[in-house]
């Protein structure tokens, strides 16, 4: 959306009258995001693209997990919500995006902020990538959507995997659960947490899974986040994370797969979601290194 359809909408949004400045910006798989500075503020507008439902998006939970992120001290004030245009408006945070590398160099921080996430206001609803990667693979067979060649062959490992994380399951967390490097930013005081399209209540190590997996982070970093997160070295909660992980992996390659289908966004989601493919087929074919994540996710520490 641009132009007069954009200036439309935005006339609608009652702290945006008036003479404005419009940029967009950068990133947004799902949505297009405005910079708008006004009389009133410095805002950001999230104009979310159609077919969210097939991705299992749910724009009216993600509006009340944002509330809630913010009540928590980790998100973006939100300052409207317009649903019958697709856009919800949130306050501007002024800070440095991170990248992969400035992930790397703040991992307590970013570890603080899951944290204090993780202890806010329980969210709308429950995420649970194990039933999500399911439904997106019938999407994607009901509807003919290309995928990976011999990506079923590997749901008898996904099986295992949620059977050794049931062992010690502890229960459910507010959590974002798609922290990919640009969704933290950095104001000086805190690292804040930006983008609830996924957020739902889940298993904190699929939060801290899901950062190794989408920052590209080290096993020696994901032993460090671990560690801040809990306040001590657990052998069963790094396994937990990078079983996690794995399935972030493996499910975020359907989500592309999706993407690659039925998007009018430009951008190689086939590519993108093969790099996690790949990664997650090295760790389901390394059986000795695989068979010993599931004994480290049941053990006790």
């Amino acid at each position: 959306m641009s132009g007069p359809g954009l200036d439309a909408v935005l006339d609608k949004v009652a702290v945006l009258a008036g003479p404005r400045e419009v940029r967009e910006l950068p990133g947004g798989l799902t949505n297009r995001n405005y910079e708008v500075e006004c009389a009133s503020g410095h805002y950001v507008v999230r104009v979310s693209a159609p077919g969210a439902d097939l991705l299992s998006i749910n724009r009216d939970h993600e509006h009340q997990n944002s509330l809630r992120a913010a009540a928590a001290g980790v998100g973006a004030p939100v300052i409207d919500y317009l649903p019958e245009h697709h856009v919800l408006v949130v306050g501007y945070i002024d800070g440095v995006t991170f990248g992969d590398a400035e992930v790397r160099a703040n991992v307590r921080r970013v570890a603080d902020s899951c944290r204090r996430l993780h202890r806010g206001p329980r969210f709308v609803n429950d995420f649970d990538m194990f039933v999500i990667q399911r439904g997106y693979l019938d999407l994607c067979v009901a509807r003919g959507f290309r995928r990976p060649a011999g990506y079923a062959d590997f749901m008898p490992q996904v099986a295992a995997v949620r059977a050794a994380l049931a062992v010690r399951d502890e229960g459910t967390v507010p959590c974002n659960n798609d922290l990919l490097a640009a969704n933290f930013i950095d104001d000086g005081a805190q690292v804040w947490l930006i983008d609830y399209e996924y957020a739902g209540n889940n298993d904190p190590c699929f939060e801290l899974g899901n950062i190794w997996s989408e920052c590209h982070l080290t096993m020696d970093e994901l032993a460090e986040l671990v560690t801040c997160y809990y306040g001590r070295p657990l052998r069963n909660k790094l396994a937990r994370a990078q079983l996690l992980g794995l399935m972030s992996r493996y499910g975020w390659t359907l989500w592309a797969s999706i993407q690659d289908s039925a998007s009018d966004i430009d951008f190689d989601f086939w590519g993108w979601g093969m790099e996690k493919y790949d990664a997650a087929v090295s760790m389901f074919t390394d059986r000795p290194a695989f068979t010993r994540l599931l004994e480290d996710a049941q053990c006790l520490d």
